[in-house]
């Protein structure tokens, strides 16, 4: 029989699960202002640190490309065990580097080795939740943006009355943490064993997604929306700090809006998602997308004051949190033997074109919200333009 949520304590499971999650953006954002201290440490410069936003993104990609296989054939739980064990080991090395270079490797392997963790969690809401897997998503997702919200204020405080490498000793503290309840709480699921080994599993495991026509558009979608969410959070300290001057406060205050605005498109989609389907979701979800990302950019262009682009920016947020989590929900429903390979084509996309963003706002040399405004929605017009494709393909095979 089908397991739905009431067959489990969602209660203690679903934080969990968001917790596991909530090591990437804790790792990616609560060491952002020590920035300049650790480069002061490490006798290195500002633009050296930054890279390692990058190198953590690149890094956590390959290891959901690496890992997603293997999430299939040996289990959930094993898999987050091992790779909390190792997140939270490398993380206590990075308290104790001397060098940048050591600094960008160790990154890399924290990066590699937590994608070993939360690789496992979508197939585990899937197993939950069934047909009604965006709804898991959302609840997940929607619990674990306390993580952002909060990171790049503990890490300030951590900087108050600490040295930076506090902020590395509190992550393998978390993870450790982590570790001690995924032993005691989380479930594991069924697996569908495959007689291939090495490589050949892996090449057949990527062929079985990336073969299947239909999750393309939504492969696609969910690439593009996290695009332009990694062009809000590379440009936004340039945005709101150097190009409107406003207080180290009040940033803090106006990333945490545009994160509850997030939160909060993940919200109304648990409570809609269940009546209408992911499918029709998405499609509002995209349509609220397109009328936002277009207001953006015509604020940008017109040099408007910062509300109007905080004002534009917090309903783009939702709009691409609601694509996101329907997108990847269609992902995840077609491919109930391989959801580990499904989340690594997944994740893999998104961090990979997360690294990308950087360098292309460097080309374009930001001097202007522009930029980063006309990426944005740039994003949202791709994705209108994969759905729309999808669903006129849709249209003729139902003709045929």
């Amino acid at each position: 029989m089908p397991a739905s949520a009431s067959s489990f304590n969602t209660r203690i499971l679903l934080p969990l699960l968001a917790s596991i999650v909530a090591i990437t953006p804790l790792a990616i954002d609560m060491y952002l202002p020590a920035m300049l201290v650790i480069a002061g440490d490490l006798q290195t410069s500002m633009p050296n640190v930054q890279i390692s936003l990058s190198i953590y993104l690149a890094g956590y990609a390959l290891g959901m490309l690496f890992f997603g296989p293997i999430a299939d054939q040996i289990g959930r739980r094993k898999l987050a065990k091992i790779g909390l064990t190792l997140f939270g080991i490398t993380s206590l090395a990075l308290a104790f580097t001397t060098d940048i270079y050591a600094f960008w490797v160790l990154r890399t392997v924290q990066a590699f080795t937590g994608a070993a963790a939360t690789v496992v969690v979508p197939g585990i809401i899937r197993h939950i939740y069934q047909k009604n897997t965006a709804k898991g998503m959302s609840y997940v997702s929607m619990i674990m943006m306390v993580a952002p919200l909060l990171a790049p204020s503990i890490g300030s405080l951590i900087l108050g009355f600490s040295v930076w490498s506090t902020i590395f000793l509190i992550l393998a503290a978390y993870s450790f943490i982590i570790l001690a309840f995924v032993h005691v709480y989380l479930i594991d699921i069924p697996i569908f064993k495959n007689d291939l080994k090495g490589l050949p599993l892996f090449f057949n495991s990527y062929k079985i997604i990336l073969s299947n026509k239909d999750a393309r558009a939504d492969i696609l979608s969910s690439m593009f929306v996290s695009f332009g969410f990694f062009c809000f959070l590379t440009s936004v300290p340039f945005v709101y700090l150097d190009l409107f001057k406003v207080s180290e406060q009040l940033f803090g205050i106006l990333f945490a809006f545009n994160v509850i605005a997030l939160m909060f498109g993940n919200f109304l989609n648990t409570r809609i998602v269940p009546r209408i389907g992911s499918r029709k979701m998405l499609y509002y979800g995209l349509i609220f997308g397109l009328l936002s990302g277009a207001a953006l950019l015509t604020f940008s262009i017109m040099q408007l004051s910062l509300y109007f682009i905080v004002g534009a920016i917090a309903p783009l947020m939702m709009s691409l949190g609601i694509i996101a989590s329907n997108a990847d929900s269609l992902i995840l429903m077609k491919f109930e033997a391989n959801t580990g390979t499904a989340t690594a084509v997944i994740g893999t996309l998104r961090f990979g074109s997360g690294a990308l963003v950087g360098p292309l706002l460097a080309i374009l040399h930001a001097k202007s919200a522009v930029p980063f405004s006309s990426l944005m929605f740039g994003a949202v017009i791709l994705t209108v333009l994969v759905q729309l494709v999808h669903y006129l393909k849709s249209k003729k095979n139902a003709s045929n």
